[in-house]
C-alpha cells in the first residue's frame, strides 16, 4: 500500500538522522554519495513541499469561489484529518523505522511514484473543477437575466394588479352610486304610487287600476270610466279623474307622461275624422292629454299622446269580456332618469 508523503516525512528525517551516524562510519567516498542523494532527495522534498503548498493555495481558492463543490472539499478535508491521525501514528512507531532504512528508501519511492500519481489526478480534478464551475457561472448568468426578466414582469403584473385595484374600486364606488340612485328612483315611483292611490282612491275598483312595474306607475282605466262606445269624448266621471291625477302631475314636475289609447279587434265603420280603431285610439288619448293639461299647471313637454289601437291586447280571445279588457287608456309616468343617465355615462 502506498503511504502518503506527508505520513513519512518524520520517518525520512529520522532515517537521514540515521544515515548521517552510520555514514560516519564509512569510507569517505560513499560519505559523499550519500550527501548527493541527501541533497538530491532536499531538493526534491522542497520542490514537492513548493507544489504542495501551491497545490493547497490553488486549492483555497477554488473552494472559496465554488459554493457547490463544498462536499468535495469537505472530502479533502477528512482525508487531511486522516492524513493527521496517520502521521500521529507513524510517529509513534518511530522506534520501527530506525531498524529498517531500505524498507524506507523503497517507500521513498513509492512515495515519489505515488505523489506524482496523485499530482496528476489532482491536476485532472482541478480541470474538471474549473470547467463544472465555467458551467455553473454560465448558469448563474443565465438564471440571473431570467431572474431579472420575472422580476420586471412581476412588477409589471403588481402595476397591472394595482391598476385593475383601482379600477375595481372606482367601479364599486359607480355600483353603489347607481344603486342608490335606482333606490331613490324605487323610493321615488313607489311614492309616486301612493300618492296617485290616494288621489283616485275613489275610482279604484270602477275601471281604474294603478299598479308598479319596471320603474313605472301604470293608471289603466276602462272605456266605460273614460268614454261612450265608439265616442272620444271624455265622460264627466271620467274626467273628474283626470282632473285629480292633474294634481299630482303639477306637484310632481320630473315625472314624463305617455297616454296609450287602445281598442278591441272589433273593425270600425268609418265615419268624419274616426276611419279605423288606430285613429279612435289616438283621437282618445289626445282629448286625455288635453284635459291634463286644462286641469292643472302640466308643462306639454311632458306629456305624450299615443294610439295603439288593437294590436296590445291584454287577452287575446275574441269573448265579449276579453274586448271589454282590451278597450282601455293606460296613462304610464316615468320618473325623469337624467341622474340615473349622468352616472352611467360618466361609468
Amino acid at each position: 500500500m502506498k503511504l502518503p508523503f506527508s505520513s513519512l516525512l518524520p520517518r525520512f528525517v529520522l532515517g537521514f538522522g540515521i544515515s548521517l551516524f552510520l555514514f560516519s562510519c564509512v569510507p569517505q567516498r560513499q560519505l559523499e554519495e550519500e550527501q548527493k542523494k541527501r541533497k538530491s532527495c532536499e531538493t526534491e522534498l522542497q520542490t514537492t513541499k513548493a507544489s504542495k503548498q501551491a497545490m493547497e493555495t490553488e486549492l483555497n481558492e477554488t473552494k472559496a469561489k465554488l459554493v457547490d463543490i463544498e462536499k468535495r472539499v469537505a472530502g479533502l478535508k477528512n482525508d487531511t484529518n486522516i492524513l493527521g491521525t496517520s502521521l500521529r501514528l507513524k510517529t509513534d512507531q518511530y522506534g520501527q523505522l530506525m531498524s529498517n532504512y531500505e524498507l524506507l528508501l523503497r517507500q521513498n519511492k513509492e512515495l515519489r511514484n505515488g505523489m506524482a500519481d496523485e499530482n496528476s489526478k489532482l491536476s485532472g480534478q482541478l480541470n474538471n473543477t474549473q470547467e463544472e464551475l465555467l458551467k455553473k457561472q454560465d448558469e448563474l448568468k443565465k438564471l440571473g437575466i431570467e431572474l431579472d426578466q420575472k422580476q420586471k414582469d412581476l412588477l409589471q403584473k403588481q402595476k397591472d394588479m394595482d391598476d385593475l385595484s383601482t379600477q375595481l374600486k372606482l367601479r364599486e364606488a359607480k355600483v353603489t352610486e347607481l344603486e342608490n340612485t335606482l333606490k331613490q328612483k324605487d323610493q321615488a315611483v313607489a311614492d309616486l304610487k301612493k300618492k296617485i292611490t290616494d288621489a283616485l282612491l275613489g275610482f279604484e275598483g270602477k275601471g281604474l287600476t294603478i299598479t308598479q312595474k319596471n320603474g313605472k306607475v301604470y293608471v289603466s282605466m276602462d272605456e266605460s270610466l273614460l268614454f261612450a262606445s265608439g265616442s272620444t269624448k271624455v265622460e264627466a266621471k271620467g274626467e273628474e279623474a283626470l282632473k285629480n291625477l292633474a294634481k299630482v302631475l303639477e306637484q310632481n314636475k320630473d315625472i314624463n307622461v305617455l297616454v296609450e289609447g287602445h281598442t278591441d279587434d272589433v273593425p270600425m265603420k268609418g265615419h268624419g275624422d274616426i276611419k279605423d280603431n288606430w285613429d279612435l285610439s289616438t283621437i282618445r288619448a289626445t282629448s286625455i292629454v288635453k284635459i291634463l293639461i286644462k286641469s292643472a299647471d302640466v308643462d306639454p313637454k311632458r306629456l305624450t299622446a299615443a294610439g295603439r289601437g288593437e294590436y296590445f291586447p291584454l287577452d287575446p280571445d275574441k269573448t265579449a269580456e276579453a274586448r271589454k279588457k282590451n278597450r282601455r287608456t293606460e296613462i304610464i309616468l316615468t320618473p325623469k332618469m337624467d341622474d340615473l343617465f349622468k352616472a352611467l355615462e360618466t361609468n
